[in-house]
C-alpha cells in the first residue's frame, strides 16, 4: 500500500517550502473533510445535510447563515485566519474562479465518512473520493490562472487540512442497532478497516501535490449533546462504547501518520488529536469560560441534543458560553480554542509537532 508514497520520497523540500519568506502570510488553506469544516458546499446540493437556515450562522459577520454548522465561523475558517487570510470559500460557490482560487478552496460536504455508504441517509453529499477529483479539477483551474509551474507551487506550499471519521461512527456503525458494519465488524477491526481506507486518502492528497497535511482527529463522539440525549444520560455521563471507538481511531491515526512520514523520510503529516483537545473543555469547561459544556446552544428535548437547530429551536442568548452550538457541532469560540491547540499544543495532542512548529521549520528551510 505504501509504493505510491515512496514514488514522491524524491521530492526536493527545500524548493517546495523556500519560496518565501513569510509562509504562513501567503500560505493558500485546501480543506475536506465533514461537517465540522464543510464552509457553504452543501447549500448548492439537493441534501438533507444542510445548514442555510437560522439560526445558523447567527454571529457570523452577515449574521446570515452561511452553509457552516456553526453559529459563526467553524474549525476551517479560524485556520484560515491564522494562515494570514479570509475563510477559503467553498469549492462549488460561484465564486471560486479567478483570484480566488490563490487562496486555496474548501472541498468538505457535511454528512461524509470515510467509507462511502457512510452518510447515504443524506443522499446527494461530495463523497471524499470525489472531493479528492475536486482537487484535480481545481489544479486544472489554477493551472489555467497562473500556469502549471505556479498552481504546482500554490498547492506544494499550501497547507491541507482533513477531517473525517466521527460520521463513520455515529451515522454508520452505530446509526441503528445492528447495522449492516456492525454486524461486519468488531469495533476493533472496524477501526482497522476505516485506517486502511483513510491510509489511501491520505496518500491521494499527497500523489496530488500536497506536502503538508494536518489531519484531525475525531472528538470524543460519547459526549456530544446528540448522544447524551440519545441514551438517556441524566447524570451527563458520556457514552463510553462511543468514547472508546474515538480513542482507537486516534492513536492508530497517529501510527499511520508515523508510517507516511517515515516512508517519505520527511514530515509532512501531522495528526491533531480532537479527542483529547475537546475533553480539556468538557471535562473542564468553567476553566475555559463555558457556563456548560453538556447543552447545546442550539436544539430541543434532553441536553437540546433532541433533533436539528431551526428557528423553532431553543435558542441560548450568549453563544460563547456554551461549548456546543448544536447537537454535534462545537460553537465558534469552542472552535478557536481547538484551532490554538493545533497551533500550539504539545506531542501529548500533536504529533509529531504542532502547526506553529512545522510552519516555523519550513520558514528556515
Amino acid at each position: 500500500m505504501s509504493e505510491p508514497l515512496l514514488l514522491f520520497a524524491a521530492v526536493t523540500f527545500i524548493a517546495v517550502f523556500g519560496s518565501s519568506s513569510t509562509p504562513s502570510a501567503a500560505r493558500a488553506l485546501f480543506v475536506f473533510g465533514d461537517s465540522l469544516v464543510d464552509s457553504g458546499n452543501n447549500n448548492y446540493l439537493e441534501t438533507t445535510a444542510r445548514a442555510d437556515n437560522l439560526p445558523y450562522g447567527i454571529d457570523s459577520p452577515s449574521h446570515r447563515p452561511t452553509g457552516r454548522f456553526s453559529n459563526g465561523r467553524n474549525i476551517a475558517d479560524v485556520m484560515s485566519e491564522q494562515l494570514g487570510g479570509e475563510p477559503t470559500l467553498p469549492y462549488l460557490s460561484p465564486e471560486m474562479q479567478g483570484e480566488n482560487l490563490l487562496a486555496g478552496a474548501n472541498f468538505a460536504s457535511a454528512g461524509v465518512g470515510i467509507l462511502d455508504d457512510t452518510g447515504i441517509q443524506f443522499a446527494n453529499i461530495i463523497r471524499i473520493g470525489k472531493q479528492l477529483r475536486y482537487f484535480e479539477e481545481y489544479q486544472e483551474k489554477l493551472s489555467a490562472l497562473v500556469g502549471r509551474s505556479q498552481a504546482r507551487k500554490v498547492v506544494s506550499h499550501g497547507l491541507v487540512m482533513i477531517t473525517l471519521g466521527g460520521n463513520d461512527f455515529v451515522n454508520n456503525y452505530y446509526l441503528v442497532p445492528l447495522s449492516l458494519r456492525s454486524r461486519q465488524f468488531s469495533l476493533p477491526d472496524f477501526v482497522r478497516y476505516l485506517m486502511l481506507e483513510y491510509r489511501k486518502v491520505l496518500v491521494r492528497l499527497y500523489e496530488l501535490g500536497a506536502r503538508l497535511i494536518l489531519v484531525t482527529g475525531i472528538g470524543p463522539l460519547g459526549c456530544v449533546p446528540a448522544e447524551l440525549a440519545l441514551r438517556r444520560s441524566l447524570s451527563g455521563e458520556c457514552d463510553p462504547e462511543l468514547q472508546r471507538a474515538a480513542n482507537m481511531f486516534n492513536l492508530l491515526l497517529e501510527d499511520v501518520v508515523r508510517e507516511l512520514n517515515l516512508e517519505i523520510g520527511y514530515v509532512s503529516f501531522i495528526a491533531a488529536n480532537a479527542f483529547n483537545m475537546h475533553m480539556n473543555y468538557i471535562t473542564y469547561p468553567e476553566v475555559y469560560g463555558f457556563t456548560t459544556s453538556k447543552v447545546a446552544c442550539c436544539g430541543q428535548g434532553l441536553f437540546n441534543g433532541v433533533g436539528l437547530c431551526t428557528a423553532v429551536s431553543k435558542l441560548c442568548e450568549d453563544r460563547d458560553a456554551y461549548a456546543f452550538w448544536d447537537a454535534f457541532h462545537p460553537t465558534e469560540r469552542a472552535c478557536r480554542i481547538i484551532v490554538r491547540e493545533i497551533l500550539s499544543g504539545s506531542e501529548e495532542n500533536m504529533h509529531p509537532m504542532n502547526l506553529s512548529s512545522i510552519l516555523a521549520r519550513d520558514a528556515t528551510v
